[in-house]
């Protein structure tokens, strides 16, 4: 076995549409691949592409990540901001653990997301 990547990351939805336009209208993110007449479709990052998927249209359970994917941003501030204007709204104040900032929220099924930037080097 040679294990040279990760492909993408699956995040569950209950309203494909509702997630579909967060992902790209609030975040910005371009979807690349529509999963044919399923409700779901993938959104490019940059290093990773996040696919969005209804739960229930594939037969499973849904249930949010409670563990963020950390979405990197070369400024966490100026990030969390755009995002607070567009009405999201985030857990707690921007955390600075040294070496990075974090700024965490979620997406409207509760998918844990945060937004990273590392200012120090590692």
């Amino acid at each position: 076995m040679n294990i040279t990547g990760v492909d993408f990351i699956t995040v569950p939805t209950r309203d494909f549409d509702a997630a579909s336009e967060f992902y790209t209208d609030v975040l910005g993110l371009t979807q690349s691949v529509r999963w044919g007449d399923m409700p779901a479709a993938e959104f490019e990052t940059g290093t990773l592409t996040i696919a969005v998927m209804q739960s229930d249209a594939f037969g499973l359970a849904f249930a949010p990540h409670t563990h963020p994917i950390a979405l990197h941003v070369d400024d966490v501030h100026a990030a969390r901001a755009e995002l607070e204007g567009k009405g999201v709204t985030f857990g707690a104040e921007t955390l600075d653990s040294g070496v990075c900032h974090m700024a965490h929220f979620s997406d409207p099924d509760g998918n844990a997301l945060m937004f990273h930037g590392r200012y120090a080097p590692r």
